[in-house]
């Protein structure tokens, strides 16, 4: 372990291990060696980080180098002018913990870098409202106000985020998912780029397939004028991605052309996050994709017919809860036709749910505890609402869209989710029993009549069944959970 660097700065030819380096810099390092137009970045390895929220002075000593590079690269000066560099301090476990831990943006900033900025882009309201961000988003991280110096911002920042791996929610979600506490974080430092620059600016999401019904077709969404956690966060409505075909229709040309590329070189499906600066595309992240339990079938199937995986890959990808959940019930359609509706949104994660509509978190938990089925119902969530959403039947936000933090979090946890319901929707359902169907949209009042589905009437479920038949030496019967169950016991031997 003395050999493996403390600091490296990643290029095309850096092949790191995702356990050294954390899944951001694995994945910046990825789509760098594909060629792709990623921000320069340099990461402080998990050797270094770790988990101890203390950042030795061996390691602070070889970050100015580190820094330089990314200057050498952009032609900028970290925190000065005339071009100043501003960067992204991130956390980077191996495993992908969405939202769990912290991230600062825009740091190097200051009040003469501000002045700069204002000059240099003609545009003071897009370096104030960079400078507004770094402050909050640092106060809140770090939980002081910044320092004067961008170098002290930085070792604070970068101290900060690697203690976020020991911060309660992070915590609960590595133990409500059997992760190890052992592996700690990795940092990230990139450059800056702002998609809150212009009108040809703005942050997006794409998966490169439908997460939520498992479609083929891409799916996502473009915030113009946003920046970093605006689209994830839910605070904002973004705009679907034919907006960017057709502002943009060049720079929505070469994302598209990325995500194919990505995708057939990790053979999944992916969740790329990327940032446009006045008509210039870059990508910042790439990992597989959360899905809903109907996307994860679906997208094993048509990769697997697509030749980018095995039928035992696709096997492997498909849990026998994902089937179950699959094959759940679906409300009465008669019953559905001339029932009243309580609020509308953006489906996120399908499925259903009834229960009593709670705005508390707290409380959810306390009620979730006594054994009620809880929906709960939140203006926008975020990291610290999952042990919640992880006990609720269902989730319900006022604000944000399909690639908020909700969606993606109830994604993975298989939870019900409508979004975007529109503010003032917690009043009118705070504490009200409803159901829930998150594949529609809809929450309907009181608990609705529920008809059963059956596998007979799904063919991806019949042709993972055969598959899963053909692989077993004596062509063992049964459902498709039972037989995914049984296979995976006998990988485990």
């Amino acid at each position: 372990m003395s050999d493996t660097p403390s600091i490296l700065v990643l290029d095309a030819e850096v092949a790191a291990d995702r356990e050294l380096i954390g899944g951001k810099a694995w994945s910046i390092q990825r789509m760098m060696a594909l060629g792709l137009p990623v921000p320069p970045a340099f990461v402080i390895t998990t050797r270094a980080g770790g988990t101890d929220p203390v950042l030795p002075a061996e390691v602070w000593d070889g970050v100015p180098t580190a820094v330089a590079a990314l200057e050498a690269r952009t032609g900028r000066r970290f925190g000065a002018g005339p071009r100043p560099l501003l960067v992204s301090v991130r956390s980077g476990a191996a495993t992908s913990m969405p939202g769990m831990m912290d991230t600062v943006l825009d740091l190097g900033i200051t009040d003469e870098v501000e002045r700069v900025l204002a000059q240099q882009e003609s545009a003071a309201d897009f370096a104030a409202d960079t400078h507004r961000r770094f402050r909050e988003q640092f106060e809140k991280v770090a939980g002081t106000p910044p320092p004067a110096d961008p170098w002290e911002q930085l070792r604070r920042a970068i101290a900060a985020v690697l203690g976020s791996w020991n911060s309660p929610r992070a915590i609960s979600y590595r133990e409500s998912r059997g992760l190890s506490h052992d592996g700690g974080t990795a940092v990230t430092v990139q450059a800056m780029v702002f998609g809150n620059l212009d009108d040809r600016s703005g942050t997006g999401v794409l998966f490169t397939r439908n997460p939520l019904t498992g479609g083929a077709e891409p799916y996502g969404e473009w915030l113009p004028r946003g920046q970093g956690e605006d689209v994830v966060s839910g605070r904002c409505d973004a705009r679907p991605l034919t907006d960017l075909e057709t502002t943009l229709p060049q720079v929505h040309t070469d994302l598209l052309a990325a995500a194919a590329q990505l995708e057939a070189d990790g053979a999944d499906v992916q969740d790329i996050e990327f940032t446009v600066e006045s008509g210039v595309l870059w990508l910042l992240q790439s990992r597989a994709a959360k899905r809903s339990p109907e996307a994860v079938v679906r997208h094993a199937v048509l990769l697997a017919r697509e030749g980018l995986i095995s039928e035992s890959q696709a096997l492997d990808r498909v849990s026998p809860e994902n089937v179950r959940t699959l094959l759940s019930p679906h409300l009465d359609p008669a019953e559905t036709a001339t029932a009243p509706v309580l609020a509308t949104g953006k489906p996120a994660c399908p499925g259903l749910a009834a229960g009593v509509v709670v705005t508390d978190t707290g409380e959810a938990l306390e009620r979730a505890d006594r054994g009620e089925a809880v929906i709960l119902a939140r203006p926008t969530t975020d990291p610290d609402d999952v042990a919640a959403m992880a006990v609720a039947v269902a989730v319900i936000t006022e604000l944000g869209g399909s690639t908020s933090h909700a969606a993606v979090v109830c994604r993975e946890l298989a939870v019900p989710c409508v979004v975007g319901c529109g503010a003032g929707t917690l009043a009118t359902l705070d504490g009200r029993a409803a159901t829930v169907d998150a594949a529609a949209g809809t929450v309907y009042p009181g608990e609705l009549t529920i008809v059963p589905a059956t596998a007979a009437d799904d063919p991806d479920i019949a042709l993972l069944t055969r598959w899963a038949r053909a692989e077993s030496p004596d062509g063992a019967p049964g459902p498709l959970p039972e037989l995914l169950r049984r296979r995976k016991m006998e990988k485990m031997r």
